[in-house]
């Protein structure tokens, strides 16, 4: 998209990020930075991808696989300097930024083949984030196998993100461990952050994943991990069989407007970024719905 679509674009909606009361704009003073994961929309171009991001509103993107390829450095965006710097053309004619990386790599592994091979990934992507100016790459704690100690797998999680982060020196990228898996307890999480205690690691706080297994204050949960926090998972739930079920945002149970309100109120500057889990739960709302109704929603809930 030319940089004049985007200016008629914003000139035509309204849509002013410093705050403007109509179109898609927000009455507060400083506006939500929104973004919104691929993993919503696995079967899309990235040229789709950015079109509907500038069309509602995103200023961002966390690329969580595009046309269902997950090893990011094999897409064709991203494949060869020439293709990055094309995708990066591409991505500031749109007025959009990388807000993160999504890697599939699990801390949680007994050092051997499997544990080498997920910090290899995660080293792939932090090169790759590099390359494009994107400031997080994602990864997973992520099990308590039942074959390890506990605190022997948390000492392991503390030690591959601190290993990560170490090889982010001399970047701009910061690897975010996201609060996923078996790690989920504010407490726990914590105690692996606070071994790690390196600039380039911090947390992703997935409110929906954390809530529906703890049932943790927000408050509470923000309390603890604040210092740590960098980036922000919003979806909502119903709770079906013990099990969530994903629903548009403000629909389900999770109180994930409160968790909203929290980070707000601290003048939280990360994005909030709709994650819908359409790669993984094909039964929910297609994309072209859930990805426009999460930017309504939050200017409704932050023009209250």
């Amino acid at each position: 998209m030319q940089i004049n679509s985007r200016r008629r674009f914003l000139q035509n909606t309204g849509l002013v990020l410093a705050g403007a009361a109509s179109g898609l704009g927000f009455s507060t003073k400083q506006a939500p930075r929104l973004s919104f994961s691929t993993l919503g929309c696995p079967d899309w171009s990235f040229d789709k991808i950015m079109a509907f991001a500038v069309e509602h509103g995103y200023t961002g993107l966390e690329i969580r696989g595009i046309k269902r390829e997950m090893d990011l450095p094999k897409c064709p965006e991203f494949s060869s300097k020439q293709n990055i710097a094309v995708t990066r053309q591409k991505m500031k004619a749109s007025g959009l930024k990388f807000v993160g990386l999504g890697s599939s790599a699990n801390l949680h592994f007994l050092p051997g083949s499997a544990r080498d091979k997920n910090l290899d990934e995660a080293r792939r992507f932090i090169d790759l984030a590099n390359e494009i100016d994107c400031p997080y790459i994602r990864v997973f704690p992520n099990n308590f196998p039942a074959t390890q100690e506990k605190a022997q797998t948390m000492e392991l999680m503390s030690k591959g993100l601190l290993e990560l982060a170490t090889h982010a020196n001399n970047s701009n990228v910061t690897v975010l461990m996201e609060t996923h898996g078996d790690l989920l307890k504010m407490a726990e999480l914590k105690q692996v952050m606070d071994a790690t205690a390196h600039q380039h690691s911090g947390l992703i706080w997935d409110i929906c994943n954390m809530w529906t297994v703890t049932k943790e204050s927000p408050a509470e949960v923000y309390q603890t991990l604040k210092k740590y926090i960098r980036h922000a998972h919003i979806k909502d739930a119903t709770m079906v069989n013990g099990k969530p079920a994903y629903t548009l945002l403000g629909q389900g149970t999770v109180p994930v407007f409160e968790a909203i309100n929290v980070l707000a109120k601290d003048q939280y500057e990360g994005f909030y970024s709709f994650e819908w889990e359409k790669l993984w739960h094909p039964e929910i709302q297609e994309p072209e719905v859930a990805l426009a109704d999460y930017p309504l929603a939050m200017k409704k809930h932050f023009n209250k």
